[in-house]
């Protein structure tokens, strides 16, 4: 019950433990079809770009930012905690000129400090931002986000990896350029996948690049050959198939138990957990009308050893939660409910226990 990876579903596991084939078997291309239709729907976009990346979610960042940026472009991120950082170093690192919109850490993205940031520095291209902040268990309005961008025609970038399935993301609906995701969060499949999908827009964009993309293994158009090729696919990478027959499961379960009702699953377990925790004493963090349900910061009584408890849970109740990130250091528990983890007796379970180390 941390902030991931979260339980793998034992129909996930099973699903991973099929024969090995070949990346360019006729049955795997098969399977990489059903993939990508699977993940346009957990995204809620018709986007032709839409396929897995073939290593964590932090890769699907740096695709995002290696495919969209050129050295020189002005890009602006919206910083609220440790991920949105992440974000402004990629822009750093490859050259941009960053220009920073900062929130305090657990609070959401400000709208109005990014449209004076954009009115401000009219020559940005690209806008970032977090849309369920793992480091502080806050998420951000993307919808209007995404209408702020726009007015100043900058293309967005949407991280979303505790983000999909645990809450709304609509990504043709709220006109998002790219977005991504992880397989290890509310999808309850192992660490090792990212997802991304990236819009008309974005995609007419990288297609009139004035220079290479930096990175061979994360250009979109290396990759789309692969994922996308009419008939005969061109060799790119040995993709992980195993891995990959894990994500078509998860995606497949998620389409069988309903997108919407996935977010209410979500919600419903942290009233829950919420409640539960009230009864012990322990308080969130997070404002409850910007709370991911998916991610509980709660704060560490004054008296009690953050770090020995977490290690009591672990060692006599076989119950991990997680430690604070930055700002919140020492100061916080991290409560996954994310996936198959979001369950009634892992509540009961997280409860219970935290009221017997308390006590």
């Amino acid at each position: 019950m941390g902030p991931g990876p979260s339980d793998v579903h034992p129909r996930v596991l099973g699903a991973m433990g099929k024969a090995t084939i070949g990346h360019l078997d006729p049955e795997f291309i098969a399977l990489m079809e059903e993939i990508k239709s699977l993940l346009r729907y957990a995204f809620k976009t018709n986007n032709t770009l839409t396929f897995p990346i073939s290593a964590p979610g932090s890769a699907a960042m740096e695709a995002a930012y290696a495919n969209l940026l050129e050295p020189g472009d002005k890009a602006v991120v919206c910083v609220n905690g440790v991920f949105g950082g992440r974000m402004a170093e990629n822009v750093r690192r490859m050259g941009g000129d960053l220009v920073l919109v900062e929130d305090d850490w657990g609070t959401p993205v400000s709208p109005e400090k990014l449209r004076a940031t954009l009115q401000a520095n009219p020559d940005a291209k690209i806008v970032g931002f977090v849309h369920a902040e793992t480091s502080t268990g806050a998420f951000s309005d993307v919808k209007t986000l995404c209408e702020i961008a726009r007015e100043y025609d900058c293309l967005t970038i949407v991280d979303s990896v505790t983000g999909l399935a645990g809450i709304e993301l609509d990504v043709d609906g709220w006109q998002a350029d790219v977005a991504y995701s992880g397989t290890q969060k509310c999808l309850s499949a192992p660490p090792g996948i990212s997802l991304i999908t990236f819009s008309d827009r974005a995609a007419d964009h990288v297609k009139a690049r004035n220079t290479p993309v930096q990175s061979w293994f994360l250009d979109v158009s290396l990759l789309m050959a692969y994922w996308e090729g009419d008939g005969a696919r061109t060799y790119h990478h040995t993709a992980p198939v195993n891995a990959m027959y894990g994500l078509h499961e998860s995606l497949l379960m998620l389409q069988q138990e309903g997108l919407e009702n996935s977010w209410t699953r979500h919600r419903e377990m942290h009233n829950l957990l919420a409640s539960e925790l009230e009864t012990i004493g322990l308080q969130f963090v997070v404002a409850e009308d910007c709370r991911l349900p998916q991610l509980n910061l709660v704060t560490c009584p004054q008296d009690v050893d953050e770090a020995a408890l977490r290690k009591r849970l672990l060692t006599e109740f076989n119950l991990e939660i997680g430690a604070g990130l930055g700002a919140f250091a020492g100061k916080v528990w991290r409560i996954g409910l994310m996936g198959y983890s979001a369950r009634q007796e892992n509540i009961q379970l997280c409860a219970s226990a935290l009221r017997h180390c308390l006590a």
